[in-house]
């Protein structure tokens, strides 16, 4: 199914769907790297609450409004005529991929729960391996895109 006005707006949908990408997955890049540095506070610390702060505002303010704009981008480009080929492998693996990066951000949210709750049991080495994760995605992404 596609909706054939959408293909006057093309480019101003890819426009924002790659500017929401982007601004995703900064905050993607970022967020796990603020949870390495909130393991090394002491729970219910002053610098603890900071990063409490920190974290709910990134997710909230910035992240989160990023994926969905992300997602509705996405969907109105899919949803345009010729822009997807269903035949070709990398929609496919594009597809599998933001899928990842949406489950990422959810486990992101619950560890910012738990950091919220002082309910942390994750170490410092999980969060700088978790750092990774989104550059990988992000990477796979991108290149099944432009390749």
């Amino acid at each position: 199914m596609t909706i054939d006005a959408l293909a006057r707006f093309f480019h101003i949908i890819l426009a924002f769907h790659i500017i929401s990408f982007t601004a995703w997955m900064a905050g993607l890049f970022y967020l796990p790297r603020l949870y390495v540095y909130h393991c090394q506070t002491v729970p219910g610390s002053a610098e603890s609450a900071r990063f409490k702060v920190m974290e709910r505002r990134l997710l909230r303010q910035i992240i989160n409004p990023a994926m969905i704009a992300t997602w509705i981008c996405g969907i109105l480009l899919v949803l345009t005529p010729g822009a997807v080929n269903w035949h070709a492998a990398w929609w496919w693996t594009k597809l599998i991929a933001v899928l990842l990066m949406s489950g990422f951000h959810g486990a992101c949210s619950k560890w910012r729960k738990n950091f919220l709750n002082d309910a942390n049991t994750k170490s410092e080495k999980f969060y700088r391996i978790a750092n990774e994760v989104p550059t990988v995605l992000f990477v796979i992404i991108v290149l099944v895109v432009v390749i």
